[in-house]
């Protein structure tokens, strides 16, 4: 008897991924959905770099945040016509709330107008 677990035949496409089926899943899906789904991931990945998670200064990196928050304003800023208030206003409110911690957590804070993102949006007032 062996310790070997026996071969079973290659089952057709077995370790390629359906493409076809993986395209037809995404095209379904609406680009608001994209957009604001992207946005999340974009807002989740600042907050932990501005230190807001748990354990937040083990992953704080402002560096990071900032590169975070300057791709999120610009998508926010761009897609805000073509999503419609009622999806952009909370990506402008998380948007917002990042730039003012942002603001907040650097030693040394940037000018007003010069923060991450605030090109795009304007200078960000508590």
């Amino acid at each position: 008897m062996s310790d070997q677990t026996p071969q079973q035949p290659d089952a057709p496409n077995a370790a390629t991924p359906d493409f076809d089926a993986m395209t037809r899943d995404i095209a379904e899906v609406p680009a608001v959905e994209v957009i604001t789904t992207v946005a999340v991931h974009l807002m989740s990945s600042a907050a932990v770099n501005l230190g807001l998670a748990e354990e937040g200064a083990a992953h704080k990196d402002l560096d990071e945040a900032r590169k975070l928050i300057q791709a999120l304003a610009g998508l926010v800023t761009a897609s805000a016509t073509e999503i419609g208030s009622y999806h952009a206003a909370p990506l402008r409110d998380g948007l917002k709330s990042l730039q003012l911690a942002f603001r907040e957590a650097s030693v040394v804070p940037d000018e007003p107008g010069q923060g991450p993102g605030e090109k795009y949006t304007g200078p960000v007032h508590g």
